[in-house]
């Protein structure tokens, strides 16, 4: 089945229909013909046409293609394709979609399997879904003036695992661009031995309601809500064939040019398996970290408006599928913006964020916390404290004196005698002794300002299964990577306690932990900062 609509200049259509899929829970084809008499009463550019894809395993895909204007035969173009982010319909790229096909690519964005009208059921990046990436792009050279010599593939969150695990299978990819993705999704909904329990409500509650979620998914969910340790073996196996991080040789030799993009406060898929999965590539590769939570730094470029993550995006393309000079590949790879400012800082690669060296702060006092109360001091809420902070720099806060010395553990530094810029990711080394085999902590940093109130610079979570009672063991944590700006007369504090909403604790009733600093061993949190 084949529907044709034209496109505008304007994308004042793609973004009704955007919103109205997302508002409304419109199907792709409600959401096309609420837009049609919008889209037919304009000046037309690039052709879009609504086609039934074959994925693998005799499923139907639903997609959309995008044709340059001057589109004719004999002609052929490179060619991007989009899979779509979970729980999205094939709509979600329209408007970047546009923007690219007039700049003369073909573009074939497709609904992911098991979402919505597309068939099969949620296998989350499984085999199955890296086999439609290369059934789309082979149908796409049958059927659409597409240069097998030149293809792209990207996305947002679910569309970025994809193509990345997709640049692993299949040669022909030879740019990717993969926005707030993951490279290892262990690592980030399970870091720290530890259930992002927020972040799997949200995808797994997203997941029922707009698509079919399949038997194996059902079971992981069940297993990670249910705290199955029995099943942590199979969970993490499950997790590993949906990493990139573990095709890394394959995604070598393969030699696409990949750009990662995410943001500092994701809560789905936090940075810091990003940055080592970059640091892992050794192909032509970019990575952009914005401020914001999971899908934020892209969003408004979903709905056509200015956006540097995509037009940077872009530009990859353009460098690397039409051979563009255009400064993209000379520029430092590496390129951030702090939390507290708005300018970028390029860097040659990752481990150079910190180059200015790293500040110790020691633990030296010993702190004992009564575990299963939560102190106050939190991570926030998943999506809205990130975008609190991209947007109106308010990222969670806290009143550090006013904390319950029952329930969290305060550490504080002197005043800060000058700005410190932290770059990178904060270590935090202690040692732990419990009053029970099983438990959890969180550990927060904090900039703390002159009446005490801190706000959250970084966290992460930490959780033991099998220590023996009244034992002590070494901790070696690192937080969720940041860049922030630390005014002058201000305070680091580090805060422990053992109950946060993000995540799933295991501290039994009644169980106690004490952190302290053993001669031998000193407890300290390792700060990295930027270059003066």
């Amino acid at each position: 089945m084949v529907r044709t609509a034209r496109t505008t200049s304007s994308t004042a259509a793609a973004v009704a229909a955007v919103l109205a899929a997302a508002a409304l829970g419109l199907a792709p084809h409600q959401a096309r013909a609420a837009t049609a008499p919008a889209a037919a009463a304009s000046s037309a550019s690039s052709d879009l046409r609504f086609h039934d894809i074959p994925g693998s395993g005799g499923i139907t895909l639903k997609g959309n293609v995008f044709t340059p204007a001057d589109a004719r035969p004999g002609r052929t173009y490179p060619l991007i394709v989009l899979p779509t982010s979970w729980g999205m319909p094939q709509i979600e790229y329209v408007a970047q979609a546009e923007k690219l096909a007039d700049d003369g690519y073909v573009v074939v964005s497709y609904t992911s399997r098991g979402f919505w009208l597309s068939g099969g059921r949620i296998e989350v990046a499984g085999p199955p879904d890296v086999a439609d990436a290369s059934a789309v792009i082979d149908w796409a050279l049958a059927n659409t003036p597409a240069d097998a010599a030149r293809i792209g593939l990207g996305g947002v969150s679910y569309g970025a695992g994809i193509s990345l695990l997709a640049s692993a299978h299949d040669p022909r990819i030879k740019a990717v661009v993969a926005l707030s993705g993951w490279a290892d999704i262990i690592e980030s909904i399970y870091s720290g031995r530890t259930q992002h329990l927020q972040a799997a409500a949200l995808l797994g509650g997203a997941g029922y309601l707009t698509g079919r979620p399949g038997p194996e998914l059902r079971q992981i969910l069940g297993d990670f809500a249910g705290s199955r340790l029995d099943r942590e073996e199979q969970m993490i196996e499950w997790g590993k064939k949906r990493s990139a991080g573990e095709r890394i040789d394959e995604i070598n030799a393969n030699g696409a040019a990949i750009m990662l993009g995410n943001a500092w406060g994701d809560t789905i898929f936090p940075p810091n398996q990003y940055a080592a999965f970059y640091e892992r590539l050794t192909g032509p590769k970019r990575l952009e970290f914005r401020p914001g939570d999971h899908a934020t730094a892209e969003g408004t470029g979903l709905l056509g408006l200015p956006n540097d993550t995509w037009t940077n995006a872009h530009r990859w393309f353009d460098r690397y599928l039409k051979g563009e000079r255009n400064g993209v590949d000379t520029e430092a790879p590496v390129q951030i913006k702090s939390r507290s400012s708005e300018g970028y800082e390029g860097y040659a690669d990752w481990k150079s964020v910190g180059s200015g060296g790293t500040e110790k702060l020691p633990l030296s006092d010993s702190e004992h916390v009564f575990t299963g109360v939560d102190s106050g001091a939190d991570g926030g809420v998943v999506l809205l404290s990130g975008i609190l902070d991209q947007f109106a720099k308010a990222p969670p806060t806290v009143s550090v004196p006013l904390l319950p010395r029952a329930f969290a553990a305060v550490w504080q530094s002197p005043r800060q005698d000058a700005d410190r810029r932290i770059r990178g990711t904060v270590k935090l080394h202690t040692t732990v002794t419990p009053t029970a085999p099983d438990g959890t902590f969180v550990a927060y940093l904090y900039d703390v300002g002159p009446l005490g109130i801190g706000k959250l610079v970084s966290n992460a979570p930490y959780t033991f299964h099998g220590k023996p009672r009244g034992q002590s063991f070494g901790v070696d944590l690192d937080l969720f990577s940041t860049a922030y700006d630390v005014p002058e007369g201000h305070r680091l504090a580090l805060v422990i306690d053992t109950v946060d909403p993000l995540y799933i604790e295991h501290n039994p009733t009644g169980a106690q932990l004490t952190f302290s600093s053993p001669r031998t061993d000193p407890s300290y949190v390792s700060v990295p900062l930027r270059e003066q």
